[in-house]
């Protein structure tokens, strides 16, 4: 039986978007899960299943049960089966009960008339009802005649047979009423004390079966009757837990909601002779009670959720049961069947692992809702095919199962979310504060007793994931997690901050030693090469540790923060990953107050630049102020033109380009800074022009930074700077330093080509401090190199700063660009640059950056150098 079954399973499967949904995540998936889904699905089995020992589901099992009977299609009445029924008006006809025995025997006179097969009266008559006892006695000899009496036990009385019948035509009532009192099962044969005893309905089809000359054959687990198998019910078979099975026993399987079970006529219709013969000849008669007042009605799965009326007599059970048995022997209708307990078990666990799949890999909730929907209908399905073929397979365990782990799993992941990285595994930064704090408190009151946090970022790893893929930087980031544990103990706590930023708490400290040498040891694991995809990638990290006491390490600065946060001990921790980034990179500090004021000032500073480039961008503010430093024509003397640089001066006092440029370079603030620069600077230089008449126009430079310089749209930005001041580009010279101009080079060509297409000019600033290489000098579309002050003011102590000046000035020729020295202080480095072809020179000899009034008087003088 159960073969039929997984026979129409691949049909509940054959839906294209469930294959669909069930490859998305991989076939694999559903037999190697993700361990905490494994885990969670076995437990939920096992308790769902002592659940299930305790009797609690089996309520909800019988009631799907009922469901599934009430779907189940009608069947016509058996042919083979008379019921006479014995109602009010027949009752009333006779004017007592029980019927007299002359009353009785006639019916069965009558009835044996028309030539029976088998007749069953399902009345008990323990005693004689006179008058006509001797006439009953004769036509219950028949052999053709089978009569009921009641079996004792469990605390019920039994009810003895009719006198004078023979032994093999002596049947028991069957009934058995489940805890709710509905009756789903018949108890169908017994064997006590080596005789054997036969239920009604049983005898009855044996004498009905009987020229078939079918054995009936007892076995430990079931009845063999001819080549049929009757598997008895186990206390645990479907639904059911634990309940009474003794004897043998089977399912009913009902043919009809209704009373139209078999043909039925009253007992008066028999008896006046008011009936077709056709209805009795070679059948099955059972003759039975159906008055209300007799109170022989049952619950059954039809009325099982109407419990104010019982509707089904009990001669009609018994018609159920006894063509239930023939249906089976001579209609081949399937008899139910269960599965064992180990594949009920198995069935509840798959289920529950499936939920647990599909909540682990459904991560929308109306996806997630449709997956659960869709696996609740399979599972349905499942059920009511399994009971279309004769099969009781659990429902609600399995589904208990599917819903249970999933909001298990759902739990679980919330919580793993919440405080565990998806990628690593590792806890993350709200779980690592929990454990700081935890620690924090433990040693509150112990003496010479440490915690540290070391906190630590991956040096370069951007290049990482812009050279090769973010695959490529996850995997790295796992194998960094896996060295980085490697150096640590059991008790220490490893988390993922975020990106690639870590942080490690060490508890049981005695000495800052003992975690320098944590340090050392994560930072000499990381050393060596990590092979991912066939590379060799090499990667470092800056480290910086904390300690629950400030200065631990330094006498002077000791201060001890018995209720200190753990959010600051973090924040301090990562204070000094940044000042040992600062300091070069791939090393480590120790925190000191000294840091925290450095930070708190960076601070301040950001705020205060960030309030001040708003209220440049509002027209309101006058703190920002642009300087003109001239750059002079060492062959005519005179100013050339001017490089615009910018200038801070907040409400009294000053701030140097030094600390606020690199600031808003890291905040991106420097974009709206450097277009108002530019666009302030040509504003200038137009004045200039409509104020004096030189002999030949001035040029002004400004300074691009890398962000600028970056800009897919700074060439459109820069042309309508030009058409709103009015400014013709020939006299406009943009500045990138020697570094930027080596970050992409491809990229810097197209850059400056797109720009120059304005007729601007431009200029490699500081050339010989960057990283440029010769090769690539000649393909860039510049006009100026500009050598570095550093190189000019020890052009007379060195010899080889000398020389450096000559070749970039030599070099600059051969690829036809002009030269401007920056940091002239002296009239002697003005006269050496003249003497080696030098075009121009900036510097402290001839000027210092002016406000825009100084530079205008300066140009009114024309001096000359």
């Amino acid at each position: 039986m159960p073969e039929q079954l997984f026979q129409k399973l691949p049909q509940l499967f054959s839906n294209k978007e469930l294959h669909a949904g069930i490859k998305k995540f991989g076939y694999k998936s559903l037999l190697f899960c993700q361990q905490p889904v494994l885990i969670i699905s076995l437990l939920v089995t096992g308790l769902l299943l002592g659940i299930r020992q305790m009797e609690v589901l089996q309520p909800l099992e019988l009631m799907e049960y009922d469901r599934a009977t009430q779907l189940n299609p009608e069947m016509k009445p058996d042919p083979r089966i008379l019921v006479v029924g014995i109602n009010e008006a027949d009752i009333e006809a006779q004017k007592q009960w029980p019927l007299s025995d002359r009353t009785l025997a006639k019916l069965l006179a009558t009835l044996q008339l028309y030539q029976p097969k088998v007749i069953g009266l399902d009345l008990y008559r323990e005693r004689a009802y006179p008058p006509g006892h001797v006439e009953l006695v004769k036509e219950l000899q028949k052999q053709n005649v089978v009569v009921i009496t009641k079996l004792g036990g469990n605390g019920s009385e039994s009810v003895k047979p009719p006198l004078s019948v023979a032994k093999e035509q002596i049947s028991f009532n069957d009934f058995v009423l489940d805890p709710d009192g509905v009756i789903r099962r018949n108890f169908i044969f017994a064997a006590l004390k080596g005789e054997a005893y036969y239920s009604f309905g049983l005898l009855i089809s044996l004498k009905y079966l009987q020229e078939q000359n079918l054995a009936l054959k007892v076995q430990p687990h079931h009845l063999k009757l001819g080549e049929k198998i009757l598997p008895n019910l186990n206390p645990d078979s479907g639904g059911y837990q634990n309940i009474d099975t003794g004897g043998y026993q089977i399912l009913l399987k009902y043919r009809s909601r209704s009373q139209n079970i078999a043909a039925q006529v009253t007992l008066t219709q028999v008896l006046n002779g008011e009936i077709d013969p056709n209805l009795i000849r070679n059948k099955i008669v059972i003759i039975g009670t159906t008055a209300p007042s007799q109170k022989d009605l049952f619950f059954t799965p039809y009325t099982a959720t109407d419990r104010d009326t019982a509707s089904m007599p009990g001669v009609l059970i018994h018609a159920q049961m006894v063509s239930q048995i023939i249906s089976i022997m001579e209609d081949n209708q399937p008899l139910f069947w269960f599965w064992p307990q180990w594949l009920e078990w198995f069935w509840v666990w798959v289920w529950s692992l499936i939920g647990g799949i599909i909540v682990w890999r459904f991560r929308r909730p109306l996806l997630l809702g449709i997956a659960l929907f869709i696996a609740v209908l399979i599972l349905l399905g499942v059920f009511v095919v399994s009971f279309v073929q004769g099969g009781w397979v659990p429902l609600v365990v399995p589904v208990l199962g599917l819903l249970v782990t999933g909001s298990s799993v759902a739990a679980y992941k919330l919580f793993n979310d919440t405080f565990y990285d998806a990628l690593t595994g590792l806890p993350n930064r709200a779980l690592l504060l929990k454990q700081i704090d935890k620690k924090n408190n433990s040693v509150q009151h112990k003496e010479n007793y440490l915690i540290a946090v070391i906190f630590l970022d991956l040096d370069r790893f951007k290049m990482v994931n812009d050279n090769f893929n973010h695959q490529v930087g996850d995997r790295l980031l796992i194998a960094v997690t896996k060295r980085l544990k490697s150096c640590l103990s059991d008790q220490d706590i490893i988390a993922r901050i975020g990106g690639d930023e870590f942080a490690v708490l060490l508890t049981n400290i005695s000495n800052v030693n003992q975690v320098t040498s944590v340090a050392d040891a994560m930072q000499e694991k990381l050393s060596f090469p990590f092979n991912l995809k066939g590379e060799q990638i090499f990667i470092s990290a800056s480290f910086g540790i904390a300690f629950n006491q400030i200065g631990c390490d330094r006498p002077d600065e000791i201060e001890l923060l018995v209720n200190r946060q753990p959010e600051e001990l973090l924040r301090d921790a990562h204070t000094a990953m940044y000042r040992a980034k600062a300091l070069g990179r791939a090393r480590y500090e120790v925190f000191s107050i000294g840091m925290r004021t450095q930070i708190v000032s960076r601070l301040q500073l950001e705020n205060e630049l960030r309030r001040a480039i708003a209220a440049l961008s509002d027209g309101t503010s006058q703190e920002f102020l642009v300087y003109y430093q001239p750059i002079i024509s060492f062959k005519t003397g005179k100013i050339a033109g001017f490089e615009a640089l910018i200038r801070w001066q907040p409400p009294g006092k000053f701030i140097s380009p030094a600390e606020f440029i690199p600031l808003a370079e890291e905040t991106g603030l420097i974009i709206p800074l450097g277009e108002w620069i530019l666009k302030e600077a040509c504003l200038q230089l137009k004045s200039w022009q409509k104020q004096f008449c030189l002999e030949s126009p001035l040029s002004l430079s400004v300074n691009l930074s890398s962000q600028q310089f970056s800009q897919p749209d700074l060439t459109e930005r820069v042309e309508k700077i030009l058409k709103e001041t009015k400014l013709n580009g020939e006299n406009l010279k943009l500045e990138i330093t020697e570094s930027m101009a080596m970050q992409d080079v491809e990229k810097t060509i197209a850059s400056i080509l797109r720009l120059k297409a304005l007729k601007l000019r431009f200029s490699i600033d500081d050339f010989g401090t960057g990283y440029s290489s010769l090769s690539y000098l000649h393909r860039f579309p510049v006009d100026t190199l500009k050598v570095d002050r550093s190189f000019v003011s020890r052009m007379e102590d060195s010899s080889e700063n000398l020389a450096i000046v000559q070749t970039v000035i030599m070099l600059s020729h051969k690829l036809g660009m002009d030269v401007t020295a920056e940091g002239v202080e002296k009239a002697s480095q003005m006269q050496i640059l003249r003497e080696l072809g030098c075009e121009y020179g900036q510097g402290y000899y001839f000027a210092k950056p002016l406000n825009s009034e100084a530079a205008t008087a300066l140009l009114a003088e024309q001096p000359q150098w």
